[in-house]
């Protein structure tokens, strides 16, 4: 329930910054570049930011790109939102605004994420490091030291690991440094980062807030004043979402709601039948009673997500050859879609990653990552069923 009292599906069906003035009960796809001015004044008013106006596209002063944006925040009760061309182009802006004092990246994480930052962010000046959940003992000292931002998934890719944000948001807020949550495994539906102490919450949109695998986007929520520096990066390294992209993500938050709880359902049913599979030596999901975050997950998520890890018991089965047996489930990258999807993460997330940094992090070649569909669970039981058999 947000502050104005409406439940979440009511405000992202009938939410939103802009009302058509033809009476459309959806907003009407603006997929126009520039928009023109009756006078210089008029148009300097909108520049200088002296009134709200539409502009330019690449600037996100686009009718489309903003009533989006409003429908975004108020999904994660925040101040404002910022939509991007894609989840990393999201990440990219945000640590390039705020992460100068240094990144801390705590636990597992995707793989392009890790990359950016061991890799591209270093050549550009920035300290950044990575701990591994346990290490908060090593966090505070860091934060000791002056890092100015605390970045972590929660769940984490692809071992659906919880981290305690409220703990690390005490934490970090102590020492005057941010904290930054990527939400996409969870969704604003699960879980409420900025609720919890959290200041930027990120998430691909590409997955759950699509949810149709027909979009690619990234967006940021948080106060005006932590995106206010965000904006120029995203304006002049041309991360913005085309309109007509943004069109259909605002068509795909109208059913969010509807479609988390059916992820949710399902994903919970095929981790309990993973469980007690013989073919199976361990299933990482936190919705089930015996998960190390159980405890966490019941206090700080309303629902357990659509992810479902598991580890093939290679003395029986491989996995590679597991994931190839699907008929309903499909061998595909990215998640959040209404189609199961299944993959296994040293071959696609977390590829790139060294064996030994994946050896480090629990990463196997037993190890398959599954994004629990739409579909009639009874249908996918079976599907793991013959693939398993």
């Amino acid at each position: 329930m947000a502050k104005d009292g409406k439940g979440t599906a009511t405000r992202m069906i009938h939410g939103g910054a802009i009302k058509d003035a033809l009476g459309s009960p959806h907003l009407p796809l603006y997929d126009t570049t520039t928009f023109k001015f009756d006078t210089t004044r008029q148009l300097l008013d909108v520049v200088e930011g002296h009134r709200e106006g539409f502009l330019y596209t690449r600037y996100g002063a686009n009718p489309t790109i903003q009533d989006l944006e409003a429908k975004l925040a108020s999904l994660d009760d925040a101040e404002a939102a910022l939509v991007f061309s894609s989840g990393m182009a999201a990440l990219s802006a945000l640590f390039l605004a705020h992460g100068r004092r240094g990144i801390v990246c705590i636990g597992d994480a995707y793989g392009g994420t890790l990359e950016l930052l061991s890799e591209q962010l270093p050549g550009l000046g920035f300290s950044t490091y990575q701990l591994f959940a346990s290490d908060l003992q090593q966090l505070e000292q860091l934060l000791a030291d002056g890092v100015g931002m605390v970045f972590f998934e929660t769940p984490t890719n692809p071992r659906l690991e919880l981290l305690d944000i409220e703990k690390i948001a005490t934490m970090a807020h102590a020492h005057g440094a941010l904290v930054a949550v990527d939400n996409t495994f969870a969704t604003p539906i699960n879980q409420q980062p900025l609720k919890l102490g959290a200041d930027i919450v990120m998430q691909s949109a590409t997955k759950y807030l699509g949810g149709h695998s027909d979009l690619t986007g990234g967006v940021l929520a948080a106060t005006r004043a932590l995106l206010a520096p965000v904006r120029p990066w995203r304006k002049n390294l041309g991360q913005m979402l085309a309109p007509e992209t943004a069109h259909k993500l605002s068509r795909s938050l109208a059913t969010l709601t509807l479609r988390v709880e059916r992820h949710n359902a399902n994903a919970l049913a095929i981790a309990r039948f993973l469980q007690a599979h013989p073919s199976i030596t361990r299933v990482y999901y936190p919705g089930l009673p015996d998960s190390p975050d159980y405890a966490l997950a019941a206090r700080q998520m309303r629902g357990f997500g659509g992810m479902v890890t598991f580890e093939v018991d290679s003395t029986k089965r491989d996995a590679g050859e597991v994931v190839e047996r699907f008929k309903i489930i499909s061998l595909a990258p990215s998640l959040g879609g209404v189609e199961s999807l299944v993959t296994q993460p040293v071959t696609t997330s977390h590829h790139d990653m060294s064996e030994e940094e994946r050896a480090r992090r629990g990463i196997s070649e037993s190890m398959v990552r599954l994004s629990v569909g739409l579909e009639d669970v009874v249908d996918l039981i079976a599907d793991l069923e013959q693939a398993l058999a």
